[in-house]
């Protein structure tokens, strides 16, 4: 166990002039509250924290910081108080190290939305000092290095945490070292048989290749000197278990086909020999095609910084290079630890670089608190955290040379949206590199990116299922729900001026404002909305705005206990209406109303508009005068014709019965290009997705280089179509796709 002397000295080797003083106070107060408690281990609990310390020195943290690790469980396992510990070290380390007891009761293994919602206090808690995380990320590592004293089911959740929080978080921040310790220590207990395989076939190929990281770490270093790079400094090492387990999955590789299993680095003086160390290595030795990557003009998002390449260097042994200064070893190393900002507040200079005081990890995090403010709920934003933490990178340009960094398999879609929300909401189409492309086009690492938008531009739902971005899937989820709220909010309108009406009453929103306490709404078209969707009685708005109202009329209501009668289409639908029973307005005020119909009998023809409805759509009946009723989509435009004519509104809904396999017809419009096999491929996508083609017609386009297809499919449900959409959109031959609505 670390000596009080020892960490002084320790965090006094980097900063002499440390306050010795605060650090004695934090070790003596620290051992005398955590006494004699023990670990799961059988060692004195105060090991835990000093070794918690211990690894903040190693990162060259400042002694508050390091305060704050010999008292982060105080707290919440001794008798101490966030008053006292305000008292002896100052209300700054008060904050943290309260900051850090809430953080320890996290279990973001859990319910889904328990689990997100204990991310988001994560998040906000680091977003108020990142002191917190560093500290955190401290406390987690040591844990997951004393992890084999728990029980079984225990490692199981902790190391899922840390591979699915913690790990890839440091990452984020920069911290690549803790962030493969916390990995390869995670992995070794959520899938230890194949731990201890790759590890032995590791242990098997260094005795087999005994030497030979000594050798091309010679051989490197003779080169680099005898070119005039006197400075450079080569480390060699074997890749780590997780790090081959990982690539052998992604890439479905066996462990025999892995090619570079070694990585070496190389650290010089200054930027510019960093390039020229590249080129003296490039020219001995050949390059591996397609592994070449420049993080020193392009940084990661983390500020990490470096070049690498992959060679088949000596021995003829594939090897991967990284290549930096040593300021880029240390941001590589420790991360946002190494920051200025996060030491003195200054920009540092090393080797002729200048660290600015500005941190894009920092930057990230904030933007990522930023999303918490736009309404998703826990489980999205837990997505699109997770979305971010966990993608690569690539690197596209604006129009006016504006760096955007996005995930891998990122489209102009999402590009728009990391410029801002609104042109994301507005796109409507993209150049890329100067050519107008689709807008599901996969962007690579150097293209120009050029957004086409317009002004009555609303972002399709179907977008969501293109875009890879948390950003811009909670903007498109967020704009789906505010235009599908303005159309029942239109809806809600008429039924509400058609009922006033009725009641020789005037509707004003104005009017409506009083009465949204008893209305249970926090605004206006909130409650309009709400009688669109039939969530609210446009009856009961009456009533809350003219409390004194009383209904004289005969008002059809529900007779069974359900209210609904079912009402079988001709394709096996089963859709749920209103029964009939004449009531007076005292039972009336017994239980809901459903917005009254007239004329209506269980007897009646039920059909679909000419361009169909499938299992997902919002859906609206029109009565029709002698035929009954048909069902349109929401987004039906042949629904304006009826804008003026609320009482033929009626509200219904799918009722799918589990058993019922019938198909539903849905029309949708594919513009090609005018070339053989077009025809072919797009019948095969719709045939191998089990959909059904009920009718199709094809005509050429105004451009002769396009053609324009109309078909009917038959589709199980919104989300097959949805699917259809998506992968025909992917075809190399389509321009564009959509779903057609009368």
């Amino acid at each position: 166990m670390m000596r009080q002397y020892e960490l002084v000295e320790r965090v006094q080797k980097y900063k002499p002039e440390a306050n010795e003083a605060l650090l004695n106070k934090a070790y003596v107060y620290a051992m005398q509250k955590h006494g004699q408690q023990k670990r799961a281990s059988g060692d004195p609990y105060i090991s835990h924290p000093l070794e918690v310390a211990a690894i903040l020195t190693d990162m060259h943290l400042d002694e508050s910081t390091i305060a704050v690790a010999l008292l982060h469980d105080t707290i919440e396992d001794t008798t101490a108080t966030r008053a006292e510990i305000d008292e002896l070290f100052g209300e700054d380390i008060g904050r943290l190290v309260e900051g850090l007891t809430k953080l320890k009761r996290l279990d973001l293994v859990s319910k889904k939305a328990k689990q997100a919602e204990n991310l988001r206090k994560l998040l906000l808690a680091i977003s108020d000092d990142v002191r917190v995380l560093l500290v955190k990320l401290a406390d987690r590592l040591h844990n997951m290095r004393t992890l084999e004293h728990m029980k079984a089911e225990q490692k199981a959740r902790i190391s899922e945490e840390t591979m699915d929080i913690y790990a890839p978080l440091a990452g984020r921040m920069g911290m690549q070292d803790m962030r493969d310790e916390l990995e390869e220590l995670s992995f070794r207990y959520m899938n230890p048989e194949a731990y201890e395989t790759v590890t032995q076939r590791l242990v098997d190929l260094e005795a087999r290749n005994e030497g030979l990281i000594k050798k091309i770490e010679d051989e490197l270093r003779e080169l680099l000197i005898a070119n005039g790079l006197k400075d450079a400094f080569v480390k060699g090492r074997q890749k780590k278990p997780y790090s081959v387990f990982r690539k052998m999955q992604s890439k479905s590789l066996s462990f025999e086909q892995l090619s570079d299993v070694y990585g070496f680095r190389i650290v010089v003086g200054d930027i510019p020999s960093c390039y020229r160390a590249l080129g003296i290595v490039h020219t001995r030795w050949r390059v591996v095609p397609g592994r070449f990557k420049d993080y020193i003009s392009n940084p990661k998002q983390n500020d990490y910084r470096s070049i690498h390449t992959t060679i088949v260097g000596p021995s003829r042994q594939r090897i991967e290079l990284q290549i930096r200064t040593q300021l880029m070893q240390e941001i590589a190393e420790y991360g946002i630890a190494a920051h200025a900002l996060y030491k003195d507040g200054r920009g540092a200079v090393k080797g002729g670089e200048l660290l600015p005081k500005e941190s894009n990890a920092y930057s990230w995090l904030r933007h990522t608190i930023e999303s918490l403010a736009e309404g998703d709920n826990p489980e999205e934003f837990l997505e699109h955290t997770k979305l971010e933490l966990f993608q690569d990178q690539v690197f596209c340009f604006t129009p006016k040379g504006k760096l955007i960094a996005l995930p891998r398999g990122a489209t102009p879609i999402d590009f728009a949206y990391a410029v801002h929300t609104t042109i994301g909401n507005t796109t409507v189409g993209a150049k890329i590199n100067g050519r107008i492309m689709p807008l599901v086009t996969r962007l690579n690492n150097g293209d120009e990116v050029e957004i086409i938008r317009s002004g009555v531009q609303v972002p399709p739902a179907a977008w969501e299922e293109i875009v890879v971005t948390g950003k811009a899937r909670s903007a498109i989820r967020r704009a789906t729900r505010m235009a599908i709220r303005k159309q029942y909010a239109g809806l809600g309108h008429r039924i509400l001026e058609r009922t006033f009406e009725r009641a020789g009453k005037v509707f004003a929103r104005d009017t409506l404002k009083p009465a949204l306490p008893r209305l249970a709404h926090k605004d206006v078209e909130d409650a309009i909305a709400a009688v669109g969707r039939g969530e609210l009685s446009s009856l009961d708005v009456l009533r809350a705005v003219f409390p004194d109202y009383k209904d004289e009329r005969v008002t059809v209501k529900p007779a069974a206990d359900d209210g609904w009668f079912n009402m079988r289409s001709a394709a096996g639908m089963i859709f749920k209406l209103p029964n009939q029973r004449r009531v007076s307005p005292e039972e009336l005020e017994a239980g809901p109303d459903p917005l009254p119909i007239r004329g209506l009998s269980g007897n009646l023809q039920v059909r679909f508009a000419p361009s169909g409805a499938v299992p997902g759509d919002r859906i609206v009946g029109i009565m029709e005068k002698d035929t009954g009723i048909t069902i349109y989509p929401i987004q039906a435009s042949a629904l304006q014709r009826f804008d003026d004519q609320p009482e033929r509104w009626i509200d219904v809904r799918w009722d799918l019965d589990e058993a019922n396999k019938s198909r539903f017809l849905a029309r949708i419009e594919v513009n090609t290009l005018n070339e053989p096999g077009t025809l072919a491929t797009v019948t095969q996508t719709i045939a191998h997705l089990d959909i059904n083609i009920r009718t199709l017609t094809m005509g050429s386009n105004r451009a002769a280089d396009f053609s324009e297809i109309t078909m009917e499919v038959e589709v199980w449900d919104l989300r097959q179509l949805n699917q259809l959409l998506s992968q025909m959109k992917d075809l190399d031959c389509v321009a564009n796709v959509k779903r057609v609505y009368d």
